[in-house]
């Protein structure tokens, strides 16, 4: 359907008549159950797939069944929120390399139960100090390549399970990384989704040594209920579990690593590792309709989200229904509103000072807001202020402890670069800077690109009340915000909030620290209405299909009966399980 679409939007030469007859025959189709739509639930919306999953103990919900059962299992074992969401990740990064793995960053946001008070984890790699700015200019280079040695900076996923462990964790680290462990030692059968994803291998390895040996079967990418083993990233795990953080930043792990870029051409050297760190910072909020949204600051996105929230909270949804043009038009525009002033501002605050607050502020929300025309499509600027990727999974436990962490090595699988027997690949994150100097994502040495990971919370009257992330670079801040609408605006629940239909906003802004190129283009999932759509065009926006509408998962906690609601979407293999 995605590809029909795909190709129908983006034909050369194909008028938009002709586009909106073809939309018009398949949604026809879509009505008249010609073509592939959910069935009506009785008890819910139509296109939600299945029920929520409730229980009072504990819930684990992340991109794989198998992921997700370790979670539950270390739960049980009385592990913390914290030790199962280390599991479930490192069990991420051997059955969901196309995603993540420990070559990659990690952010995370932690209700901590016992002091009623959200924590915030920043681990994310700088790049290489050795790199110049002048060396890219002296190869021609007008933008970090997406893959091999170049777009590589320090991997931050170790480090960040070692603090997060640290302030949180009660098991040993030998029990949290056991299961991931056994199943690279032993075996496991390939997904649907991520055995299509790893058709990707065969991109890789024409171009990078150690890619076929560590990804493959003997040279044949594992299909679907293959069984794939890693017998290396075993041994890395075992490695870390056994001698610590300093194994990978400072042992032979590092060593290994540092002297593989080197290899190929690159900068990332053990002093970039042996020299990081993660941060613990304190999240950021804004209240939208009662609900305090937490995200986490820049470097990352989650500023945006909240941007989108405060604009998109001047409206009345209780009069505008959810899929409708107007509701389209109001938050697509917001978004080309926020991503401006993502391009112009977000960077490291270590290196660029960020004006967070003014950026947050409720005057300034108005004030972009004014610059919305109801009834047309618009180009925006960045505002005026005083300048002074990916997997994600969320674990609640039976103390009340909940986490909502986020992890990815980017593009997909990352930078091509495997490192010889260690059984990972090293992100690719570096890409994300701009070589435009003066920008406050302008590449330097020893700093942290712009990220697409978010990690997102809420809490309501000072208690927790939703954990929930959505995957797919760009996307995510769309997707934390067309989540939340749907469940404080449209009534969903936490399931049907994720099962929804979604849309992506892509072109003006989307390159962090580059000039807008016009109004963008409106991508649709199917299930939205023609009639609705035929009114969004009119309005002056481009519409198409075939987007990356990432993938979900959520952890809703009732307070009042001390219950929790698990949801994992149908985009991608998850599950939600509790006991």
């Amino acid at each position: 359907m995605r590809d029909f679409f795909k190709t129908a939007t983006y034909k050369k030469g194909i008028s938009t008549g002709s586009m909106n007859m073809l939309l018009g025959v398949v949604l026809i189709g879509l009505w008249s159950g010609n073509l592939a739509y959910a069935q009506d639930r009785i008890t819910g919306e139509n296109f939600a797939g299945r029920s929520e999953v409730i229980a009072t103990n504990g819930m684990v919900a992340s991109s794989h069944p198998l992921a997700t059962q370790i979670g539950l299992d270390i739960l049980k074992k009385g592990g913390t929120a914290i030790d199962a969401a280390i599991a479930v990740d490192a069990a991420l990064g051997l059955m969901e390399p196309t995603g993540s793995g420990i070559g990659g960053d990690l952010f995370a946001i932690v209700w901590d139960e016992k002091n009623q008070k959200l924590h915030g984890l920043n681990a994310s790699g700088r790049s290489p100090k050795s790199l110049k700015l002048e060396y890219f200019k002296k190869n021609d280079l007008e933008k970090i390549p997406s893959t091999g040695p170049l777009p590589v900076s320090v991997p931050g996923c170790v480090d960040g399970w070692f603090e997060l462990h640290k302030k949180f964790g009660k098991l040993k680290m030998i029990e949290i990384l056991n299961p991931a462990i056994q199943y690279a030692e032993n075996g496991f059968p390939e997904t649907e989704l991520i055995a299509y994803y790893l058709k990707s291998v065969t991109y890789y390895s024409k171009k990078y040594p150690n890619v076929t040996e560590t990804y493959t079967n003997n040279g044949t990418v594992p299909k679907k209920g293959d069984i794939f083993k890693n017998p290396y990233l075993a041994n890395t795990y075992r490695t870390i579990a056994k001698q610590g953080r300093d194994a990978f930043y400072k042992g032979d792990i590092a060593k290994v690593i540092s002297t593989f870029i080197k290899e190929q051409g690159g900068f990332l050297s053990y002093d970039d590792l042996s020299e990081h760190r993660s941060e613990w910072v304190e999240p950021i909020s804004t209240n939208y309709r009662g609900y305090d949204v937490w995200e986490l600051p820049p470097n990352g996105q989650g500023l945006a989200a909240l941007q989108m929230l405060n604009i998109i909270e001047g409206y009345d949804f209780s009069a505008i229904e959810y899929g409708s043009a107007q509701h389209l038009h109001i938050v697509n525009e917001a978004k080309k509103l926020v991503f401006e002033d993502r391009a112009k501002y977000y960077a490291d605050p270590s290196f660029s000072p960020i004006p967070v607050q003014q950026l947050l502020s409720k005057d300034y929300a108005t004030e972009r807001r004014d610059l919305i025309n109801p009834k047309k499509s618009g180009t925006y600027e960045s505002g005026k202020v005083d300048h002074t990727g990916t997997v994600y999974l969320t674990v609640a436990d039976k103390d009340g402890n909940m986490v909502s962490l986020i992890q990815s090595n980017y593009r997909g699988m990352g930078s091509g670069m495997v490192p010889p027997k260690l059984g990972f690949m090293l992100q690719d994150r570096g890409e994300a800077f701009t070589l435009t100097p003066g920008k406050p994502n302008s590449y330097e040495p020893g700093k942290r690109p712009f990220h697409t990971i978010i990690p997102g919370f809420v809490t309501k009257e000072g208690k927790p009340f939703l954990s929930f992330g959505v995957m797919g670079g760009d996307f995510q801040p769309q997707g934390h915000v067309q989540i939340l609408m749907n469940i404080i605006d449209f009534g969903m629940n936490v399931q049907e909030a994720g099962d929804a239909p979604r849309f992506e906003h892509i072109g003006s802004s989307s390159v962090v620290g580059e000039p807008s190129k016009g109004k963008g283009e409106i991508l649709l999932e199917s299930g939205f209405e023609f009639d609705e759509i035929r009114k969004l065009m009119s309005m002056g926006h481009k519409v198409g299909f075939g987007g990356y509408y990432g993938g979900y998962q959520a952890i809703l906690y009732d307070a009042e009966r001390g219950v929790y609601f698990g949801a994992s979407e149908s985009r991608k293999d998850g599950q939600a399980a509790g006991y």
